[in-house]
């Protein structure tokens, strides 16, 4: 059984992140290269991504699919029992890539894709919620 009430507490978490991302988002390109504003950005960006990854993770272990090899393998999972689409599966995909590119190798981001995100509100994170949303409902 998921722990929905973790799962919750987990998406209000990501929510906080989002709303702080909103207030430091830059109003500009070259106010968001200022080295803090760049930093908080993308910290927040990845925190953010972990929140998604741990929610992916409680939908694994609570529904029994196996312990993944990696974390493509949480997506792929969950898409496969359709708690999410496969086209966010997709997306979850790439945004742990980038997530592993913001924690582990900082000459290899690409400013302008984080000053969009930041800027965007990020709405992938908002079409996840909404698809994990939608299947606490249905499930549990």
């Amino acid at each position: 059984m998921v722990d929905r009430d973790r799962v919750l507490a987990k998406l209000d978490e990501l929510d906080g992140y989002l709303k702080e991302l909103a207030g430091v988002a830059p109003k500009s390109f070259a106010e968001y290269r200022r080295v803090e504003k760049k930093r908080s950005c993308e910290r927040l960006l990845q925190v953010a991504i972990e929140c998604v990854i741990d929610v992916c993770s409680l939908f694994v272990r609570g529904l029994r699919l196996g312990v993944p090899g990696e974390e493509d393998d949480l997506f792929e999972k969950l898409a496969g029992v359709e708690i999410f689409s496969k086209p966010l599966m997709d997306t979850l995909k790439r945004m742990k890539g980038f997530g592993n590119i913001l924690v582990h190798e900082y000459g290899a981001v690409d400013d302008e894709i984080v000053y969009e995100m930041a800027c965007s509100g990020a709405p992938d994170f908002g079409r996840f919620k909404s698809e994990i949303l939608s299947a606490l409902a249905r499930e549990f």
